[in-house]
């Protein structure tokens, strides 16, 4: 088995395969290194010397600089290595070419999608319920409970077994015929915001929750509103009219405080809500073409081997689906720290590249002025499986996005009509991120993880692609496509394909993500502002 590996020939450092111990002799084509101290797995070993203050590099970029002097063989480690990006100006620059994978034997394939009146298409039919204000999740929460069950959507839960620990004799429920078989699920949002905050994370609340009732995974919507909040229902109205001035989905709103019973308003809006599931329930799938994808990529629970293996195979379905017309989201900004300079290459339009710096450089003030920088972004966890700065695990998270040019750049909840690769200002933070690349409208979402992760999403599938086979094993019920295999050797191009007849089985609704099996149905919009 190949010990180490180097992702670019101009690369300071290679990465460990396996554990390397002192006086071990590892090669790499002609190249030979004596091990001059223990290297982990998914961790690096510096290719030659470096002094203080030299700059060390990964994927063909800069990720650090030496704090001590390495020795030839050594392990790059925080001890030794800090976080370092090259500054990036916007000059001229030839045209960015781009040669898309094949995909000619795609191009008359189809999904099953769900298609809505204006012709958009998701991936799946939702009646979705949610709260202008957190004061209101626990009758979201009420409301949930009511229905899922008796209408066939909960799966099991750990309450028959409570009964046997307590030494009770319950009979199992019994299963519940669905009494509308093209309503895939309810599904809820609960949220922390609506009140408290800034009026601006009010209305970006608003805005992201009008993008989730916009989107055509959704057929409708019930709205609790309690009545004083900051996030008011008028403020919610205009936001649904500007994201869609032809909105035509059914919106049911009830706000608490104009009732004198909440017994009498759950009432009424069960009441209400399953009135409308029966007009939602006539929607049926039809064959679309693959150009109808809008997957968001993101990484999560990194480690050392993401960049190597799942990372790229995702930016390869990334690029075979916008070959075909489609579109994919990258999104998390400061883990595309470090490569800006390649992105703002591939950018087709001017203002897009100064929209992109301008977004970073306002993104990183606002770190610095609350005593921050991006590079804290790296988690312990990250840190121990071999992402030691945020320039590293950067260079690797930004393989997600692939090499197609970059059509338009989005502010967190923006949306844009161009088919294509977009970037998408997000945290780094899982949940937060990938409920902004939803609320930018993919409809289905590409998660890689090295060390598992249960975030999914309340109205979109969300894909979980392990890094390493190991995970992928040790975390089964939780991962749904294994990279691993591309550690050992297996092509690249093979592996994504897999994983791309993955995606469309799960978007024609052929296969059920592991994320949505496990209820796994996570919410949290970014709060950018301070609560008062």
């Amino acid at each position: 088995m190949q010990r180490v590996i180097c992702i670019h020939p101009d690369d300071s450092m290679l990465v460990a395969l396996a554990d390397l111990n002192p006086g071990e002799v590892v090669t790499w084509n002609d190249e030979s290194i004596l091990v001059s101290s223990p290297v982990k797995t998914k961790h690096k070993l510096a290719r030659r010397a470096f002094a203080v203050g030299e700059v060390m590099s990964m994927y063909g970029v800069p990720v650090g600089k030496a704090t001590q002097p390495i020795r030839k063989g050594e392990a790059v480690t925080t001890e030794n290595l800090a976080h370092h990006a090259a500054e990036v100006e916007i000059g001229e620059s030839a045209p960015y070419t781009w040669t898309p994978p094949a995909v000619d034997d795609l191009a008359q394939a189809t999904f099953d999608g769900v298609i809505r009146a204006d012709g958009r298409v998701g991936t799946a039919n939702y009646w979705l319920i949610f709260p202008l204000v957190f004061c209101e999740n626990r009758n979201v929460e009420h409301l949930r409970n009511a229905l899922e069950r008796p209408l066939g959507y909960a799966s099991d839960d750990l309450a028959s077994l409570t009964f046997q620990l307590l030494g009770e004799d319950i009979e199992a429920p019994k299963p519940v015929v669905r009494p509308f078989p093209n309503l895939d699920g309810v599904r809820v949002i609960t949220h922390n915001g609506g009140c408290g905050g800034t009026r601006a994370d009010a209305r970006s609340l608003c805005k992201v929750l009008s993008s989730y009732a916009d989107h055509p995974n959704v057929a409708g919507i019930t709205v609790f509103s309690l009545g004083c909040q900051n996030a008011q229902i008028g403020m919610f109205k205009d936001a649904l009219a500007a994201q869609n001035p032809n909105f035509d989905k059914p919106v049911l709103i009830y706000e608490q405080q104009q009732w004198d019973s909440e017994d009498k308003m759950m009432k009424a809006v069960l009441q209400d809500t399953l009135a409308h599931l029966k007009d939602a329930n006539k929607v049926q799938r039809r064959p679309v073409p693959l150009s109808h994808l809008k997957i968001g990529v993101k990484c999560g629970g990194s480690d050392g081997f993401s960049g190597i293996s799942a990372n790229p195979a995702m930016g390869y379905v990334s690029d075979m689906v916008v070959a075909l017309g489609g579109s994919s989201i990258l999104a998390e900004f400061p883990e595309l720290c470090g490569v800006e300079a390649n992105l703002i290459e591939r950018c087709v339009e001017d203002e897009d590249k100064r929209r992109f710096l301008g977004m970073m450089r306002d993104f990183e003030a606002r770190a610095l002025a609350v005593g921050t920088h991006f590079a804290d972004n790296p988690s312990p966890g990250n840190i121990r499986d071999g992402l030691i700065t945020d320039a590293m695990k950067s260079a690797g998270a930004a393989k997600k996005g692939g090499t197609s040019p970059i059509v338009s750049v989005l502010d967190y909840g923006e949306q844009t009509d161009k088919k294509g690769l977009a970037l998408l200002c997000t945290p780094g933070g899982d949940v937060e991120s990938v409920t902004g690349i939803v609320a930018s409208g993919a409809n289905v979402v590409l998660f890689s993880t090295g060390l598992g992760t249960p975030t999914g999403n309340p109205i979109v599938p969300v894909l979980k692609i392990s890094s390493n086979s190991r995970v992928a094993a040790k975390l089964n019920d939780m991962i749904d496509y294994d990279c691993g295999p591309i550690i050992e050797g297996k092509p690249l191009p093979e592996v994504a394909r897999g994983l791309l007849d993955m995606v469309v089985a799960t978007a024609g609704g052929q296969y059920k993500c592991k994320a949505d099996r496990l209820q796994q149905y996570d919410f949290i919009f970014w709060k950018r502002d301070i609560s008062l």
